[in-house]
């Protein structure tokens, strides 16, 4: 009996219903970017002071420039050229008092102005941008900083809970109906979060746009890899996570247009409407539902393929079914990926690169946008390297394999790093330059990683390696942010040290990895344990399905 991939050969692996559904698809992964990296635009913290309404009455009635009101009224940088005193405290002075002048008003009242006592911002605080951002809006500075910091963690409390369930809703009712309902859910949530007023309110539908967002960007990945043939999944799978880096180029358009945070919001959730049209434009798997036995919805959908692409299904497609798969018998277990010496090694060291590389890719992003100069253009900037990325594994991955040019990136990742903190912050230009390096290898770890995850795995355990190995992503996002805002206080360059030592130590542990290009895919453990010796590939092929809870560039 024909299966999917047998018909596909001779209808199409990557004809015209596929390209069509491919791109259709693609605007999904696109759409996954403000979600997953938003918090550079939506959260950032521009330069600020403590609100003193007296100080600003008295600026008026002076006609000081928006320079003297500083240097009269806002303390200096402390003892060690930290901002805390100047952007968190606030002179306690009665600004409305006759004996102060308008040359050096404090001069009268201390011989040094840091003599004078202060206090914390009672008023609130004044922002130094044309525009707003949940920062602005609900003062997340000084005392409250580390509430944005729960903002984006949230995102990825959402991303670690959903893939537990998405998955299986996947795999229970179908990848259409798992994608048209994460869709619609993430929509209706991302524009109540642009309308409701408190910060709690704003938090709460964030963590829900988390908990079915790269659901559906995944639903998203696995339709498109399942409609094209086994010699165009590779391919296809790697220019899906690309589309991703198109989203974030067009991500800084939309924020240097739209300033305001709420707009921002709007502009990049109301389109994602469009993507319940999937109902008429996506058919379902057809794989999908074969394995849930509607052979009939399969062959159709078959013969629709067939007719997209100009081809005449074969005669016996209406015998279709899925390949057999001579493990399906086994039980996997959570014990069984550290069952043996060598499984056991694989899964630490796997769960240790989803990790790094979920914190050095996030991390970067937002260290950019903590300490970076022109925030959009840096974006932008770091954001086009993710291009060459996926041509570098286009050209490697099957030349010189997988292990070194997975190694190599991790060094180059962490390396980068390393030299960022001796670049001075005069030198702004070569240190985006050296950190978009530092970005273009970190994106290649994450794409990279995904294949060689599911490579090391024997097949009934499969899925469940990447399942588990990838959460660690989702962990490494729920930490990054504190790790990022919190260590940039102590000391700027601080976040780098510590990507730096991760980066360099996931390409020594990708060392202790086989090699495996050219391999074929282990059936069972026995196989998994004896990858070191590089055996030949076998006749036959194994068709094989991936669930993760990775997405690009996550």
């Amino acid at each position: 009996m024909p299966t999917v991939d047998d018909v596909l050969k001779q209808v199409g692996e990557f004809g015209w219903f596929q390209k069509q559904a491919f791109l259709t698809l693609c605007l999904l992964s696109a759409a996954f970017a403000p979600i997953y990296v938003g918090i550079v635009f939506l959260g950032f913290t521009p330069d600020h002071h403590c609100r003193s309404p007296g100080a600003a009455e008295l600026s008026r009635r002076c006609g000081w420039s928006r320079a003297e009101e500083l240097n009269y009224t806002v303390p200096g940088l402390g003892a060690t050229g930290d901002a805390f005193a100047r952007q968190c405290r606030r002179y306690e002075v009665d600004w409305n008092q006759s004996a102060l002048g308008c040359v050096d008003p404090l001069a009268g009242l201390a011989a040094n102005g840091s003599h004078l006592p202060l206090g914390p911002c009672e008023d609130g605080w004044v922002y130094n941008t044309p525009g707003s951002s949940i920062v602005t809006e609900f003062d997340l500075v000084c005392a409250d900083a580390w509430k944005l910091d729960l903002f984006q963690s949230c995102v990825n409390v959402g991303f670690f809970l959903g893939s537990l369930t998405v998955g299986y809703i996947a795999d229970r009712f179908g990848r259409k109906l798992c994608l048209l309902a994460t869709v619609l859910v993430n929509a209706v949530a991302g524009v109540l979060m642009a309308l409701v007023p408190d910060y709690v309110s704003v938090l709460l539908f964030r963590l829900l746009q988390g908990l079915v967002s790269k659901g559906s960007w995944m639903a998203g990945y696995t339709l498109i890899t399942e409609f094209v043939g086994l010699g165009y999944r590779r391919t296809v799978g790697i220019l899906y996570q690309a589309a991703f880096t198109v989203g974030l180029v067009l991500l800084t358009g939309l924020a240097y247009a739209l300033p305001n945070w709420r707009w921002l919001q709007l502009a990049v959730t109301l389109p994602t409407f469009l993507f319940l049209l999937y109902y008429w434009c996506v058919p379902e798997s057809p794989r999908w539902l074969l394995s849930q036995k509607r052979n009939t919805q399969a062959i159709k959908i078959m013969n629709h393929i067939a007719q997209k692409n100009g081809k005449l299904p074969p005669d016996d497609v209406k015998m279709l079914s899925l390949e057999e798969d001579v493990t399906g018998k086994l039980s996997p277990s959570f014990a069984d990926l550290f069952r043996t010496p060598s499984l056991r090694k694989h899964t630490f060291i796997l769960m240790y690169l989803w990790f790094s590389s979920s914190v050095l890719y996030q991390g970067l992003i937002m260290h950019l946008g903590a300490t970076g100069g022109n925030l959009h253009l840096d974006f932008f900037y770091s954001a086009l390297v993710e291009f060459p990325a996926a041509f570098v594994i286009f050209i490697t991955v099957d030349r010189i394999g997988r292990r070194y040019p997975l190694a190599v990136s991790n060094l180059v990742a962490g390396t980068a790093c390393f030299i960022m903190i001796f670049i001075s912050h005069d030198l702004q230009w070569l240190k985006i330059t050296v950190a978009c390096v530092g970005r273009m290898g970190v994106t290649i770890v994450i794409q990279m990683v995904c294949l060689v995850n599911a490579e090391l795995y024997p097949t009934f355990i499969r899925n469940l390696g990447m399942m588990v190995c990838s959460s660690l992503c989702d962990v490494g996002g729920i930490v990054t942010p504190f790790m990022v805002f919190r260590l940039v206080e102590v000391w700027q360059d601080l976040p780098l040290a510590v990507f730096g030592v991760l980066g360099l130590a996931a390409g020594a542990m990708t060392l202790l990895l086989p090699e495996t290009k050219g391999v074929a895919l282990p059936e069972t453990i026995k196989d998994a344990e004896n990858l070191w010796r590089k055996a030949k590939p076998k006749e036959n092929t194994i068709y094989f399905k991936i669930q993760t809870s990775e997405g690009p560039g996550s």
